[in-house]
């Protein structure tokens, strides 16, 4: 809607009602705090993990009839009006979703004729059949016997030991592409048959027998880079069977020794289901027996991801401990005061993870910077996060004890050493944006990078700012100057890592607030004119998944607690406070709260990989709105309308 229509509209949220608020919302998430003061809420994806869980336990031969049971209630309940299996809440039809959740649960004993497996065969056919699915879904197809191993692009173990000189090598594509490929590249060489003990075939979604499909790899290719990596895959497949088998032994050994080098004990390879997935797989097709200490903590990791209810259970993608304990502690800092037993506990408990002795993968492109960050997990250890570093290091900072100077310290040199040349900052590698990458037919989902994104320059910048780097500062003026480069026509930002242009501009302005930027920044009236055209009439915002495909930024058919938190959030670092929007914004924050405190946020709000892969966080709809209504508050009270803080 318009600036001039939202200011027509007077908020309708009392003082009272404003603390009643930010009191209930302190004691719900309160609630949900671990006895140790750290917080982990539930994230979920969409059908593909918990249906690659279900075929896991197939291909394993370790059936659990009530887990599965438990998890079909689930991939039933998600089942789109369309028949087939949504990528985010509400979404459209997915092939390969669909593809895997059909046949989790025909694995798990539906019957093919029931009308929820029709409908979702139907949908499936029309879109194509199986034989369009993604590539990860052929290779669990394949996998599985349901396809022939050519239907997947070749990926060759020479890509082991590839210097970092040669073009395409392991340490050119993002931490969440190594560690899954690193498996995978041992299962692909030895083309292991899942056991598959009840024989569950779907021959039924193929609109062609698969031996006589011949198009496998096609386009459309998004560049000639496409149409020459079809010509590469192509000639490695006649001449990879030349290869000694004497050298694969080798290359296998060394794919092995990465993987025990990076197992992480319970929480696994990466710390992401996938890769963990496919731990699990190259040690049992190596022939280690389940309780072999290397597959059986593999498994463990695996099973450590699922969320088992009464009636329905499902696999999480990971677990986001540090990233929860550290939203959650701004919040409660906001709300209580940073000296508050609950943002002491959380600090403490932050401090402890660390990462200060081991060098990851990240000092591959930065040999020279000394290890310092904090992980998204409870451990991942060689991949440490850009965005939860500065997340914690502003929570300790605004803490004020002495006794984390040196962790922030740690923090800011480690941060500064992972900027990339261009200004910004990626989420786990440095400069890691050899786009040509994302056009190998191994690639079709587009995500096998990790370049700079504003959401993390931005909280990178937040973080240096606040803990006393001045806007003159080399790092700080280059990640200024980037993010001025990226800001959209509409005055908004691409949000990479959140749902999406609000969230993206949010994090934004509270970079610019806190680096000194003024209100009257023509970027800062840009991105407050955006935010305020997209506010919707009930006074909140809302945003569709969709804004990655293509749709209108900024928009969606209801409004959400999180996107309506960061909205305000974002006005109020660009010196809005007073604005009536903000006001309103708040009231429906405060109205649309339960009397337990808390919120309820079916649509997703972030996302793994743009168009594949999204996430439903579900500590969003608690922290942010907390942090939103008690800044609110507390600015109202004060005798600044600044917002003090980087976050």
């Amino acid at each position: 809607m318009s600036p001039e229509s939202v200011a027509d509209l007077e908020p309708q949220l009392s003082e009272a009602s404003l603390n009643e608020a930010v009191r209930r919302a302190t004691g719900a998430l309160l609630r949900r705090r671990k006895a140790d003061g750290h917080f982990v809420f539930e994230l979920e994806a969409d059908a593909t993990i918990p249906s690659e869980y279900v075929l896991l336990e197939h291909y394993l031969d370790r059936i659990e009839p009530e887990l599965q049971r438990k998890i079909g209630n689930y991939l039933r309940e998600i089942q789109g009006a369309h028949g087939g299996w949504p990528l985010f809440y509400d979404g459209g039809f997915d092939l390969s979703a669909s593809v895997k959740a059909y046949y989790a649960l025909k694995a798990i004993g539906d019957d093919p004729n029931a009308p929820h497996m029709r409908r979702a065969r139907e949908a499936i056919l029309a879109a194509g059949g199986a034989e369009r699915s993604n590539v990860f879904t052929r290779v669990l197809l394949a996998l599985f016997g349901q396809v022939p191993w050519h239907a997947v692009p070749v990926m060759p173990l020479e890509l082991m030991v590839a210097p970092l000189w040669f073009p395409i090598n392991l340490w050119r594509v993002s931490y969440w592409s190594r560690t899954v490929i690193v498996p995978l590249l041992v299962l692909m060489y030895l083309k292991p048959r899942a056991r598959n003990p009840h024989q569950v075939h779907v021959p039924e979604l193929f609109r062609r027998p698969p031996l006589e499909i011949r198009d496998w790899i096609r386009g459309p290719y998004r560049s000639a880079w496409g149409r020459f990596f079809k010509h590469l895959d192509t000639f490695l497949r006649i001449v990879d069977p030349a290869v000694p088998d004497s050298l694969r032994k080798r290359w296998i050994e060394r794919a092995v020794a990465f993987v025990r080098e990076r197992l992480n004990g319970e929480d696994g390879l990466g710390a992401i289901f996938p890769a963990m997935a496919n731990s699990v797989m190259m040690f049992d097709a190596l022939g280690y027996p389940p309780d072999h200490p290397d597959a059986a903590i593999a498994w463990k990791s695996v099973r450590k991801l699922l969320v088992v209810e009464e009636d329905r259970a499902y696999c999480q993608p990971c677990l986001s401990p540090i990233w929860d304990t550290g939203l959650a502690g701004h919040a409660l800092a906001e709300a209580e005061g940073a000296h508050a037993a609950s943002v002491e506990t959380a600090c403490k408990w932050l401090q402890a993870r660390q990462i200060t002795d081991v060098v990851g993968d990240w000092a591959v492109a930065r040999p020279q910077t000394e290890p310092g960050g904090w992980a998204f997990q409870y451990a991942n250890p060689h991949y440490p996060d850009v965005d939860d570093t500065a997340v914690v290091g502003m929570l300790l900072h605004r803490n004020g004890d002495a006794a984390y100077a040196e962790a922030i310290a740690r923090a800011q040199r480690w941060i500064i050493g992972m900027q990339c040349k261009g200004g910004g900052w990626g989420a786990f590698d440095a400069d890691n944006n050899h786009m040509f990458l994302n056009h190998i037919p191994f690639a079709d989902h587009g995500a096998l990078l990790d370049p700079p994104t504003a959401d993390v320059t931005a909280r990178c910048v937040s973080f240096l700012a606040q803990t006393g780097f001045k806007p003159d500062h080399p790092a700080l003026a280059r990640a200024i100057a980037w993010l001025r480069s990226e800001q959209e026509k509409d005055g908004s930002w691409f949000g990479r890592w959140g749902t999406n242009y609000i969230y993206g501009t949010w994090s934004v302005l509270c970079a610019f607030n806190a680096v000194g930027i003024p209100p009257e920044d023509p970027a800062v009236r840009r991105a407050v004119a955006f935010l305020l055209e997209v506010q919707r009439e009930d006074g909140g915002w809302g945003e569709d998944e969709e804004t990655y495909a293509g749709a209108p930024p900024g928009r969606y058919k209801e409004s959400t607690p999180s996107h309506t938190a960061w909205a305000v959030l974002g006005l109020m670092a660009a010196g809005e406070v007073d604005n009536p929007a903000v006001a309103r914004g708040i009231a429906w924050l405060a109205r649309s709260q339960s009397e337990t405190g808390e919120w309820e946020e079916k649509p997703y709000n972030a996302v793994g990989f743009p168009r594949v892969f999204y996430l439903r966080y579900h500590g969003y709809r608690q922290y942010f709105p907390l942090l939103a209504m008690a800044r609110y508050r507390n600015l109202r009270q004060s005798n600044s309308r600044r917002v003090p803080y980087g976050f």
